[in-house]
């Protein structure tokens, strides 16, 4: 029999995970089978499946602390508990085998379905929450601290630890304490947030960096560059709820026409079948 997975202790899976784990809920219950399963995945030669959910649960900010072959260990899991349940409610209510097969397909994309939506919030939630972030460093730069003391001064007093740009600046700190070179920690984050917002951030860095400018008045112009195109992405969104409205408010026009021509018409034809 083999031995479940180690349960991860340190490091951003180390602290997601314990942190699932005090939740409680659902997570904690399955925690413990998933483990097991994802010893059995581990020997699996899937190693592209393997490398793509390594990277999907990065951009989800390393979700529940789980690792690739503990997600592949998760869809097993979903996938075998809503196949069963497919097949008891189609044996009771008399309904095609097949909709268990799509039950049973359907549990195994579930974990990674949510793994990519977490994803996509976390995205869009670094994208509105950078600008501000970066023009704080900017201020707290000219202020005097340097790159990496106006990040920590960013982590240190915010409102949210949960929020993603205070995770990745944190991860970004925890890896230049370990000795990563500044061009690391900064590459590294845009593969975690694969967002052009971030890569030009990252590149206004590192390129700051080989350049020797003073990265203090390159922040305060990435900033106000990141502004304008949110107002610009803003201002296409509007746009494009306009033209979208525009389908519903045509039904509605026609709604309202035919109530309002309607007793005209049936008065109208009441009148031509008298007159006949």
């Amino acid at each position: 029999m083999r031995r479940p997975a180690i349960r991860p202790q340190l490091g951003s899976r180390g602290l997601k995970r314990a942190k699932a784990l005090r939740r409680g809920g659902l997570f904690a219950f399955v925690e413990p089978p998933i483990r097991v399963l994802a010893s059995w995945m581990a020997g699996l030669p899937a190693q592209r499946i393997r490398t793509r959910l390594r990277r999907s649960l990065a951009h989800a900010g390393d979700y529940l602390g789980l690792s690739e072959v503990e997600l592949m260990g998760m869809s097993v899991l979903c996938g075998l508990g809503l196949g069963t349940v497919g097949v008891v409610v189609c044996r009771v209510l008399a309904l095609p085998t097949v909709l268990a097969l799509g039950a049973l397909c359907l549990g195994v994309m579930a974990p990674w379905f949510r793994v990519l939506a977490v994803a996509r919030r976390r995205a869009r939630s670094v994208s509105r929450g950078l600008p501000g972030a970066v023009e704080l460093a900017a201020m707290c730069m000219s202020a005097g601290l340097d790159f990496p003391g106006s990040l920590r001064r960013i982590v240190d007093s915010a409102a949210d630890p949960d929020d993603p740009v205070i995770e990745e600046f944190n991860r970004v700190l925890q890896e230049l304490d370990l000795g990563h070179t500044r061009r690391n920690a900064m590459e590294g984050l845009a593969a975690r947030v694969p967002i052009d917002q971030v890569r030009e951030f990252v590149n206004s860095v590192v390129q700051a960096e080989a350049k020797g400018s003073p990265l203090a008045s390159v922040l305060t112009v990435q900033a106000q560059t990141q502004r304008l195109r949110r107002s610009v992405a803003a201002e296409e969104t509007a746009a494009g709820a306009a033209l979208m409205l525009l389908g519903p408010m045509t039904l509605i026009f026609l709604c309202v026409i035919v109530l309002l021509l309607g007793p005209v018409v049936v008065r109208f034809m009441m009148g031509g079948v008298g007159s006949a």
